[in-house]
């Protein structure tokens, strides 16, 4: 069955705040709840719970954004010790961070929930399939960004 671009719009145009309501009503964790976190303090748990332990600068990179923000993210969560961080013993001008011991499960059942989801999805498609998807939801980050990204 083949789906018009207008009818794909629409369904997407109904689905995306659904989609939104949902990941925004998905609480914290009772242990999480006092810290505030913010959907940029997500990106970065994320990457520290599917990738392990990254130094300041790969994490920067991965989320696009400079190096001191995410210096400043991370001395924020790391003064509410849900980070951990330690100096590389390679070079000690590297700063490793990781998600600190006692939040680990917290966050992992938390975010993992969302990786189950997307599994389910993602699964059944193919690799070629996967990527114009991935790709897709990018090329829409940016056109709604104005070309941001």
């Amino acid at each position: 069955m083949s789906t018009s671009v207008d009818e794909a719009i629409r369904t997407l145009l109904l689905l995306m705040p659904r989609l939104i309501g949902r990941a925004k009503r998905t609480p914290p964790p009772p242990e999480l709840e006092s810290f505030n976190l913010a959907p940029r303090h997500l990106s970065l748990l994320a990457y520290l719970l599917f990738e392990g332990a990254l130094g300041v600068n790969e994490l920067a990179a991965r989320l696009e954004v400079a190096p001191a923000t995410v210096s400043l993210m991370v001395g924020d969560l790391s003064r509410k010790g849900i980070l951990a961080r330690r100096e590389d013993d390679a070079d000690r001008r590297r700063t490793i961070v990781s998600i600190a011991p006692g939040h680990h499960a917290a966050i992992d059942g938390w975010l993992g929930r969302g990786a189950s989801a997307w599994r389910t999805a993602l699964e059944p498609l193919t690799p070629d399939q996967r990527r114009m998807f991935v790709d897709t939801l990018l090329t829409f980050e940016r056109a709604v960004g104005g070309g941001e990204a």
